[in-house]
Parts: C-alpha cells; structure tokens; sequence
C-alpha cells in the first residue's frame, strides 16, 4: 500500500515537471488577461468615482471573477488542443495550493459587499487582497517555475510596504489611491509578467 502510495507521489511529481512547460505557455494570455481587465477596472473605479467601500469591492470582486473564469475556459482549451485530461493530479496540486489564500482573500476583501466594513479604508482592503493573492502564487510557485514564486513575493512585498505607509500616515491612502494600488498591481504587474512570459516563450519553446 505504502509502495503504491510513493508511487503515485513520484507520478504526480513527474507529470508536473513535465508540465511545467505547459503551465508557462498557459500563464502567458492569462496573466496578459488578467492585466488589461485589471487597468481596465481601474480605469472604470477612477473614471466613475467608485470609492465607496461596497462599489469598491463589488467592481473589484467583479473583475476577479471575470478572470477566474477567463482563465479556467483558457486553460481548459489548451488542455482539450493538446488532448490533455484537464483536472488531472498535477492540475488538483496547483489548485489546492491556489485555494486557502485565494479564499481567505476573497472572504475578508469581500466583506463590504455583504456587511457593513469594519474598516472604512479601502487601501486597506487592497492590501489585504495583494497579501494573500501573492501568498497564493507564491504557493502555485512550487509547482511551476521559481518566476512565479518571484512575482509572489512582489505583490507581498507590494502589500507590506504599503501597509507601513499607511500605519505612518493614513491620508496617504485614502480613495482614490484604491482603485491606483489595484491597477497598478494586479494590472500593471499581471501585463508586465504576462508580457515577459510571451516573448521568452515564443524564443524558447522548451522552457
């Protein structure tokens, strides 16, 4: 039993290095993706004034399903072209480590949407989101190349430096500053990576 179990474990291993080619093909238009609506949400919060707790989180809570959902039918049309079962083993790793900080994120900067906020800032739930959405790829990083673990620790790094910014001095943050930290981040930093990844992909097939 225990043979069969060490076995497996060294399959699922196998399978990810091998796909870790794959999972960097499919970052490309995801993360190209998710940094245009990302600017495009920021636009649309900055343009329309949506500075409200609730508006806030509503437009942003939005577009991250939006691109949720965007990534899933792009991942699994790659995977039906290549004729690739889709929710295979190394797919259910990178998803059970994506899951408790992407969750955990979504719960707390979700809040003001359902209740009242226990805090009126919404830097502050900027921040919340950047932690555990870079506490997310950090994770998934262990199952694809060390650049996501990087791009892991900037949006960490991104959300503590600010924190301490806004502990110094909080007017600093107020809105719209917002609605310039989330598109600046999830779409400037989505665009740059997924740009990045593009070019070095094309150049590289074989990553």
């Amino acid at each position: 039993m225990n043979s069969n179990l060490a076995e497996a474990h060294l399959q699922t291993i196998r399978l990810l290095m091998e796909r870790s080619a794959i999972y960097r093909r499919a970052l490309a238009p995801i993360l190209l993706l998710a940094g245009l609506l990302g600017l495009a949400a920021a636009g649309i919060g900055l343009g329309f004034h949506l500075e409200s707790a609730r508006s806030f989180a509503g437009l942003w809570l939005g577009t991250a399903g939006v691109v949720v959902t965007s990534a899933f039918l792009l991942v699994r049309r790659q995977a039906l072209n290549a004729h690739e079962k889709f929710w295979s083993p190394p797919t259910r790793r990178v998803a059970q480590a994506l899951l408790p900080p992407l969750a955990s994120g979504m719960l707390l900067g979700g809040l003001p949407v359902v209740v009242p906020p226990a805090w009126s800032d919404n830097s502050l739930t900027a921040l919340v989101w950047l932690l555990f959405y870079g506490c997310a790829l950090h994770s998934a990083g262990f199952f694809m190349e060390r650049g996501i673990k990087w791009l892991g620790w900037i949006f960490i790094i991104v959300a503590f430096s600010l924190m301490i910014i806004l502990a110094a001095n909080g007017r600093l943050l107020r809105p719209p500053a917002a609605n310039w930290i989330m598109g600046l981040t999830f779409g400037g930093l989505h665009l740059a990576s997924g740009v990045y990844l593009y070019f070095t992909e094309r150049r590289h097939p074989v990553a």
